[in-house]
């Protein structure tokens, strides 16, 4: 079984927003589907869909708690760390690069963090790249803004690459689908 995380704020007020492309991306991938079965369960803090092997979740706490959801749906489905995959947005990177990683700090990501205090660090995580605004004291309002219909379009084949990179997922995923932006 794998779980894949993506993370992001929920309301209508964070749609299309940069901190929510791990939520974009599991959207993108369900819609993509044929088949899927939605479990609601309280105890998970979020809406889980199911195709076959994979668990894909989008945590319901807001993007600082998202720990809670990810430890419980892990618990409750006895998946590995090893089999988790979170997807999240990355300050440091171009917009619509792709980056593959296992384990490792949070570089501030309050998401990640959470995640850590949860289930411990050694997860794999796919980072999108949002791009960075050149005023650091616009950060977060940057992070909470809604893309541009520009942005959407180069972000299209980032996230094609994120949904092939998690049905494909192996030692080589990286080398085969990061992108530079």
């Amino acid at each position: 079984m794998k779980l894949i995380v993506g993370l992001g704020n929920i309301g209508t007020e964070y749609e299309d927003t940069r901190h929510n492309i791990g939520f974009i991306a599991i959207d993108k991938i369900i819609n993509n589907l044929n088949n899927y079965t939605t479990i609601n369960k309280p105890l998970f803090k979020g809406t889980l869909f199911k195709n076959g092997d994979f668990l894909f979740l989008k945590p319901s706490t807001y993007m600082n708690l998202s720990g809670e959801s990810v430890g419980a749906v892990k618990n409750f489905y006895k998946v590995e760390n090893e089999n988790i995959i979170v997807i999240h947005d990355d300050l440091d990177l171009k917009l619509g690069a792709l980056k593959f990683k296992r384990g490792g700090g949070h570089g501030g990501h309050n998401g990640l963090k959470s995640i850590d205090s949860h289930i411990g660090n050694d997860y794999n995580r796919i980072r999108i790249g949002i791009g960075r605004p050149e005023d650091k004291s616009k950060v977060v309002d940057f992070v909470l803004g809604k893309f541009q219909a520009e942005e959407i379009d180069k972000l299209s084949p980032t996230l094609e690459n994120v949904q092939k990179a998690i049905f494909d997922w192996d030692e080589k995923t990286a080398s085969k689908y990061s992108l530079k932006g």
